[in-house]
């Protein structure tokens, strides 16, 4: 397989045409995949991630630029891109009324497996999928995760080399995200290479061993998701007071270990500030508070997180996108 499973140089793909009102949904569009590896697609609705997806799986033809999908080139030769790759959008493509074994006997047919192979193929990924003991009931009696992941296997009938993950975890319960997350990674292990779209930093951070955020279009970040955090900057000291009149003095304490000026949060009684040095400042910040008598509810240390790496490089927090 080659190094990247994955590229996209300049891609551009605008909806309307060539109208004064079209919309550009990837202007530029870069994006390096390496084979065997999560790999996230991470930005706000609009942002472009579904469009670059859509793209990469051959649904939608490009304007401009070059997208390569396990070394070809996905204008050029969309049906030997299709023969190597998944696709498992936000919602199931499976259809209730049937078993997951005949759902999965029928992709297998639908694949040209033959009566025979599509039979072997669906047994061997329900036990991979963990759906066995469920496999000849109603997919309409399946849970949220026993769906997604019965649509999981469904996209990797033909054991691709590429599967695209758009939102796979939209609308499920934390539980049934575990069990999904548990199974994309068992699919990394066997090899095949992952390129997820999410909204949400916790599946972000926990699968992808590289994060690209994605906004207007653009990639406007890439990196390990230790290596976005750091770019935001050091470790951030919280406090939190016991009484709101203590709120001055525990600024004041923050203040003078912090790196710039202390933030606030006076409903919930919160300081906040970078640190350089961590330990030293949570040392000097407790005795501070303990001497002048504050009465503290919580204080610690936290590391950036994605949301704060999105704030940083968009202006607004993933909520608010």
């Amino acid at each position: 397989m080659h190094d990247h499973a994955v590229l996209t140089e300049g891609l551009r793909k605008r909806y309307g045409g060539r109208k004064p009102t079209a919309v550009p949904a990837l202007d530029g569009f870069d994006l390096a995949v390496r084979s065997g590896t999560v790999h996230g697609l991470l930005g706000p609705n609009g942002a472009g991630k579904t469009t670059a997806v859509r793209v990469l799986a051959t649904l939608l033809r490009h304007d401009g630029g070059r997208a390569l999908v396990a070394g070809i080139d996905v204008a050029r030769d969309p049906r030997a891109v299709r023969r190597r790759i998944g696709l498992a959008g936000q919602y199931a493509a499976v259809d209730e009324q049937l078993t997951g074994r005949q759902n999965l006997d029928l992709f297998g047919r639908l694949f040209h497996l033959g009566a025979r192979g599509a039979a072997r193929r669906a047994t061997e990924l329900l036990e991979k999928f963990g759906l066995v003991d469920a496999a000849d009931r109603g997919v309409h009696e399946y849970s949220g995760g026993m769906r997604r992941r019965l649509d999981l296997a469904a996209s990797v009938i033909l054991a691709p080399d590429v599967l695209f993950l758009d939102e796979p975890t939209t609308g499920l319960d934390p539980r049934s995200r575990g069990e999904v997350w548990d199974t994309v990674r068992a699919l990394v292990d066997g090899g095949t290479t992952v390129l997820l779209t999410t909204q949400y930093l916790d599946e972000a951070d926990r699968l992808a061993s590289r994060i690209t955020v994605v906004d207007h279009g653009r990639a406007i970040a890439d990196d390990t998701p230790d290596g976005l955090k750091n770019t935001v900057g050091a470790d951030r000291i919280e406090v939190v007071v016991a009484e709101a009149a203590d709120l001055p003095a525990a600024v004041k304490a923050v203040a003078r270990v912090a790196s710039t000026e202390p933030g606030t949060d006076d409903a919930e009684r919160r300081v906040h500030a970078p640190v350089d040095d961590r330990v030293a400042a949570l040392t000097d910040v407790a005795r501070t508070l303990r001497d002048s008598g504050v009465a503290v509810e919580d204080i610690g240390l936290r590391r950036p997180s994605l949301d704060d790496v999105f704030l940083h490089l968009t202006g607004h927090r993933t909520e608010a996108a």
